[in-house]
């Protein structure tokens, strides 16, 4: 039998279950993450798509070119090859199998992926380089893994690493960090007394689920649940390392189910966050408490039985065997503390990998969400039709987009919900990044085949539209605000002009 748990140790440290379901969980969200990213390759990382090499490279340094791997070609084979070598990898930590060699390797190509097009970084991206990073430092493959028969270990005993270590440190940092963000919002919209509506009543309102919760709870409860997620991030992982101190594994589990029940119901309410919400509870496994496997039935007491104490090192031994480990960790944690609190602008610019490498803030829907957004593109074919260039539909529909709920998702959902935010670039980028939803609708739509001239998309309005959220699920009428106006036969959409063409309203389909 293991020894009993609790302690130091338990603070610090961890077990070869508890690291097996991280190392599983996180890998199944990386497969899913990397394949999907296959759709996304020729629009977003290819020579052919909305940032060629030409226009990324000379705004570059020289650091820069030499970590982003996925910039030294930008060729589809070539990018659909290290995409695949990426899934691979993947695959090796879900298996167990040379874990070391996959988690290194992750972590260097996901940050090369992110660096190829940092347009297209967010909070999830986040996650997936500080958890691969931190995995570098664990012993993955102690569990339920095909490289796992080298370990004779009791998998149910607690050891210590740099690894377990910082990786606690970063689930403490990061949810203080987002609970502490929300709860100093200026506009006080996580408060009990927020006005005009508390920050969960402008969230939970976007799919049918919410709708669902949003009916059950009524404003009322929304407003008294609101408080109560900000002091949930500020002090879940304190009292998670409570229970581990004093032994608790009720404690423990309890502050684990609790937080992937919040994670869980963000998938379920906001659309685009399930994957988001997914990793965020792969997170919490590094607290799963020792004996985690047989507590869930993953396995069985008489095949731990069998199996040695893990032996204690002292100090000096300790030192030894983790020097390396505790040097790049802290290295990599001080690089992180420069980038947030003595970095020039010249340093965070993407010109640069250090915003990419060192950013570590985790303070998200700080406030009330204000309004809502959607995108559509009215866009003039030859034929004289008017088509939706956006959503790629053959009808421009101006109403708030929903499937059975009101909803703030673009027409293209993923990656693509970051293309409206661009409007500000100008220039050579700004006619490259347009001119692609003209090539686009064109090679969808095979307009040089023939018979299909009548398709060729001539030109397109790009329009951000807005409504106010309103008390009872209510939104008001809808803005509309032009963002981009774009004419496909011209290469000069970003050259001040006069030369008194007339102004199409897509709107009405008409000539004004």
């Amino acid at each position: 039998m293991a020894k009993s748990w609790g302690g130091w140790a338990a603070i610090l440290g961890s077990n070869y279950e508890a690291i097996a379901l991280y190392r599983i969980s996180l890998g199944v969200m990386l497969l899913i993450e990397l394949v999907s990213r296959f759709q996304y390759l020729h629009p977003f990382y290819s020579d052919s798509g909305t940032l060629p090499l030409n226009l990324l490279l000379p705004k570059s340094d020289s650091l820069y070119k030499a970590v982003c791997i996925h910039c030294y070609s930008g060729s589809m084979i070539y990018l659909q090859l290290l995409l695949s070598v990426q899934v691979v990898l993947a695959v090796m930590l879900v298996v167990g199998y040379k874990t070391k060699l996959a988690s290194i390797a992750s972590w260097v190509l996901y940050l090369s992926l992110t660096l190829r097009n940092t347009w297209l970084n967010f909070i999830l991206d986040r996650y997936f380089h500080y958890l691969l990073f931190y995995s570098m430092f664990l012993p993955l493959d102690g569990a339920h893994a095909i490289d796992a028969k080298k370990y004779k270990y009791d998998h149910r005993e607690t050891f210590i690493s740099p690894g377990t270590i910082a990786l606690k440190v970063l689930i403490t940092w990061l949810y203080w960090d987002a609970g502490y963000g929300k709860y100093s919002d200026p506009l006080h919209g996580w408060t009990l007394n927020a006005k005009p509506l508390p920050a969960l009543d402008t969230y939970v309102r976007h799919t049918v689920a919410a709708r669902i919760m949003y009916g059950l709870l009524g404003p009322s409860g929304l407003r008294l649940m609101t408080p109560t997620v900000v002091y949930a991030e500020m002090f879940c992982a304190p009292v998670a390392l409570l229970g581990s101190l004093v032994g608790s594994k009720r404690i423990v589990y309890a502050t684990i189910i609790g937080m992937c029940s919040i994670h869980i119901g963000i998938a379920f309410t906001m659309r685009n966050t399930v994957l988001l919400s997914s990793v965020a509870c792969v997170a919490w496994c590094i607290f799963l408490p020792s004996g985690v496997g047989t507590d869930v039935g993953f396995s069985s007491e008489s095949k731990h039985d069998k199996r040695v104490k893990l032996q204690q090192h002292g100090a000096s031994t300790w030192a030894k065997r983790h020097g390396l480990s505790t040097l790049i960790i802290a290295a990599f944690a001080c690089g992180s503390v420069w980038f947030e609190m003595f970095s020039d602008q010249c340093n965070q610019s993407h010109k640069h990998i250090w915003s990419t490498l060192l950013h570590n803030r985790w303070n998200v829907f700080v406030g009330a969400e204000e309004y809502v957004t959607w995108e559509i593109a009215p866009g003039q074919l030859a034929d004289g039709s008017i088509v939706d260039v956006w959503s790629k539909s053959d009808e421009v529909n101006w109403n708030m987009p929903g499937a059975g709920a009101p909803c703030t998702s673009t027409a293209r959902a993923g990656r693509w919900r970051s293309y409206p935010y661009l409007a500000e670039l100008e220039g050579e980028d700004g006619e490259v990044l347009w001119s692609y939803l003209c090539r686009q609708w064109d090679e969808e739509n095979r307009v040089h085949e023939a018979g299909n001239a009548g398709k060729k998309l001539l030109k397109f309005n790009f329009f951000m539209l807005q409504a106010d959220v309103k008390p009872n699920m209510g939104f008001s009428a809808t803005r509309k605000r032009l963002i981009h106006s774009h004419d496909c036969l011209s290469k000069t959409n970003f050259v001040e002009k006069d030369d008194g063409n007339e102004t199409f309203d897509f709107a009405k389909g008409e000539e004004l």
